[in-house]
């Protein structure tokens, strides 16, 4: 009778067992998800104007892959979004189209660790859809009656512009300085200019309606783009958490579909 019991016991216990390593086991997850890493709450992220289409994606990866995470982003020229952080803007993530604008932030004291360079951008000429004026090269620009726009000298594409334009001897005079690269692409979409230098991947997201021409000058002034965590981030570990997806290579496969290239 006893040895009855114990053998009873001992099948309830197994049993148990069996139930409890079933439920830890990781086979129940769909195959491709990504495991919840236990972030939660809003995750601010200031980003250069540049990033705007790649990063709304990824934000939305983001969140489909740590449910309970909501993902806002504040999209800008890095120079005016690094002056809103020194001024003590709320925020979680930098993400700079430069580093020296990324570095004006960790010289005041506002960056959580050392900055870390995630993708790298290239200037192209943006024209209207079927390039109307002819533009093949930084030259053309300097025609009489040809209207450009660029980004101002403080933005990064207006730095970068500055070299290449440097590096081709070519001296323009812009009817139009804009804050952000978005601003410089969008007088071209409206037709109020006939040409401006911004980044290859904000010409593949208006593919609609402008052309890129590319021009070998811009291979002396290509952009690092690096990412850090703030100081004083409200939602740190979700900070941390978006830093890693972004250099990912989730977060990686968006950029390169962007048409950015690798750090």
């Amino acid at each position: 009778m006893a040895t009855r019991f114990a053998r009873a016991a001992l099948a309830g216990t197994t049993a148990l067992a069996l139930a409890g390593l079933a439920g830890c086991g990781g086979g129940t997850e769909p195959a491709g998800s990504a495991p919840d890493s236990g972030v939660t709450g809003t995750v601010t992220v200031f980003a250069a104007a540049s990033l705007t289409e790649s990063f709304t994606t990824i934000g939305k990866d983001f969140e489909a892959a740590n449910p309970g995470v909501r993902v806002t982003f504040n999209f800008a020229g890095s120079s005016a979004l690094a002056n809103q952080i020194n001024q003590g803007a709320p925020a979680d993530v930098f993400a700079s189209a430069a580093p020296k604008n990324m570095q004006s932030v960790v010289d005041a004291g506002n960056g959580d660790g050392a900055p870390a360079t995630f993708a790298r951008n290239q200037l192209v000429i943006a024209v209207p859809k079927g390039n109307p004026k002819g533009v093949r090269a930084l030259a053309d620009l300097t025609r009489p009656g040809l209207k450009v726009a660029l980004c101002a000298p403080q933005v990064p594409c207006g730095a970068a512009a500055t070299t290449a334009l440097g590096a081709a001897q070519v001296r323009i005079t812009p009817v139009t300085l804009e804050q952000d690269v978005k601003g410089a692409l969008s007088k071209v979409k409206l037709g109020e200019v006939d040409a401006a230098l911004v980044y290859r991947t904000d010409t593949r997201a208006a593919a609609d309606d402008v052309d890129g021409v590319e021009f070998p000058e811009s291979a002396r002034a290509i952009n690092d783009y690096p990412v850090v965590v703030l100081k004083n981030a409200p939602n740190k570990p979700g900070a941390r958490a978006f830093v890693a997806y972004v250099r990912s290579d989730r977060g990686t496969a968006v950029l390169t579909a962007a048409g950015f290239q690798g750090p």
